[in-house]
C-alpha cells in the first residue's frame, strides 16, 4: 500500500490553511546601508502599540512593539523622548515610512485609522513601506541596529489566530 497519498490527504485537513497564510504574508525591501547587529522586533497577535525614543531634533534611537497587553524588549536605545501611540481594538498598521542617511533619520507609522507616529528628523532618502493586501498589518520589524538603525525591513502578514 503507498502511504504518501495518504499522508497528503491528512496534510490538507490537518493545515488547512498554510496556503491562506502564505498568501496573506509580504515582506517590504529593506532599506539602509546595512551594518552592527541584527534584530527581529516580534510577538505573539495584533500589535497594540507602539514606542519609539528619537533624539532632539536628530534620528530616533530605539523602537518597541506592545502586542496585545505584552510589551516587546526595546530594540535599539531608550535615549531621548519616547513617543507613543496606543492603537483601538480594530486599528492596524498598515504603512511604515521615513527617511534614511547612514542610519535611519525619521519614521512614520500610519494607521488603518488614518492616525501617524513620527520620530527623528525627515533627512536623506525616503522609504515607504505597506502590505500587499488589505487583509495584512504589519507584523514585524527586522533588521540591524549600530549606534542607530542601519537597516531596516517591514513584515506584513495576519496575526495567527485571526485565521
Amino acid at each position: 500500500m503507498n502511504t504518501i497519498p495518504i499522508v497528503t490527504l491528512l496534510m490538507l485537513f490537518t493545515f488547512p490553511d498554510v496556503s491562506l497564510q502564505a498568501e496573506l504574508y509580504s515582506f517590504s525591501t529593506p532599506v539602509g546601508p546595512g551594518g552592527g547587529d541584527s534584530f527581529t522586533l516580534s510577538g505573539d497577535g495584533p500589535i497594540t502599540a507602539i514606542r519609539v525614543w528619537e533624539r532632539y531634533s536628530n534620528y530616533f534611537t530605539g523602537i518597541q512593539f506592545r502586542y496585545g497587553p505584552i510589551w516587546s524588549p526595546v530594540v535599539g536605545k531608550e535615549e531621548g523622548t519616547a513617543k507613543e501611540i496606543l492603537l483601538y481594538k480594530d486599528e492596524t498598521i498598515i504603512q511604515v515610512s521615513g527617511k534614511y542617511t547612514n542610519v535611519l533619520q525619521s519614521i512614520v507609522f500610519v494607521t488603518s485609522k488614518g492616525r501617524t507616529l513620527h520620530a527623528g528628523q525627515p533627512r536623506g532618502t525616503t522609504f515607504n513601506m505597506y502590505a500587499d493586501s488589505k487583509e495584512t498589518q504589519l507584523r514585524l520589524l527586522s533588521g540591524q541596529y549600530r549606534n542607530g538603525f542601519t537597516f531596516f525591513g517591514s513584515h506584513w502578514g495576519v496575526p495567527h489566530y485571526y485565521l
